[in-house]
């Protein structure tokens, strides 16, 4: 029996490459090269101008990044402004969570620059963009202390604090917001539940008071009612409390369903720029990204 082939109905149905039963199925590398394709005539800047509609909040201009030796972004340009939020989608190895680690300061950069509001951001380090830039970055892997309080977890957060009793107030000004973290303030981190880490990690993030989230993979192994949660708490802090956001999402649809704005990356290159609304209409990135 062919291992590939997948029936109901008796008809040949088959998985796809991300959501829902799709007729013909796509390999991952055949995705890329049609994807590739998509990339021959990436957006204009005016067109990534025109999606913020007003000054960037942060701006990535002709970057050229990645590990040591090897080159993962060639050229890519980003905008996004105050109060908004920004999904990357694409292929496994396209460079999505690469940017994130660019603005962050944990890439090699080779070229071009990184702004906020308008100032050279480049070269500072990760604490020095988290304590005079106000950028927070929320980890893809699960990096709560496990054997730390929910409390102490918090407290870590502050670690730049020029006091320890600033990180004090901070964390209860943080816990005051989600009161399902401070019902558990005294409890081991490890005890807590995918979606409550990750509920962790985002508070903790909260601490400095950052005004921009890097925000890697927040669904990534998380049951779906644990997703909503994260997205509920995600588009609070966009649209109460005015975060911009920069995100990777493994979950296109999720994302863009999430996001103003959408990116779609291949091979390190942006090849499509929208609002998310106009992308999750779009057939191609249906087809190649959505499933079908």
């Amino acid at each position: 029996m062919d291992q590939n082939k997948i029936t109901q109905g008796g008809k040949d149905v088959r998985s796809g490459y991300g959501l829902g039963p799709v007729e013909t199925v796509l390999s991952v590398d055949e995705v890329e090269r049609q994807a590739a394709k998509l990339a021959a005539e990436g957006p204009s800047r005016e067109h990534l101008g025109d999606l913020v509609g007003k000054k960037p909040l942060l701006s990535i201009e002709r970057l050229r990044a990645g590990y040591g030796k090897m080159v993962v972004l060639h050229e890519f340009d980003l905008r996004v402004g105050a109060g908004q939020s920004l999904c990357l989608i694409g292929p496994n190895g396209a460079g999505k969570s690469t940017i994130l680690h660019s603005i962050y300061g944990f890439t090699t950069i080779t070229g071009g620059a990184v702004k906020m509001q308008g100032n050279d951001i480049t070269r500072l380090s990760p604490n020095e963009k988290l304590k005079r830039a106000g950028i927070a970055y929320i980890l893809q892997d699960t990096s709560v202390f496990p054997d730390m309080t929910v409390e102490e977890n918090m407290f870590m957060g502050g670690f730049l604090m020029d006091r320890p009793s600033q990180a004090r107030e901070a964390a209860e000004r943080v816990l005051a917001k989600y009161p399902r973290l401070a019902e558990r303030r005294n409890q081991k981190a490890g005890v807590l539940s995918g979606g409550e880490r990750r509920l962790l990690e985002i508070s903790r993030a909260l601490i400095m008071e950052p005004e921009l989230l890097l925000v890697d993979e927040p669904s990534i192994g998380l049951e779906p009612r644990y997703i909503d949660m994260v997205f509920e708490i995600l588009h609070d802090l966009q649209h109460s409390d005015g975060k911009t956001i920069v995100m990777v999402e493994q979950n296109a649809k999720k994302g863009l369903e999430f996001a103003d704005i959408g990116y779609v990356l291949v091979s390190g290159q942006l090849a499509m720029a929208d609002k998310g609304s106009e992308l999750l209409q779009n057939p191609e990135v249906g087809r190649l990204f959505l499933g079908g």
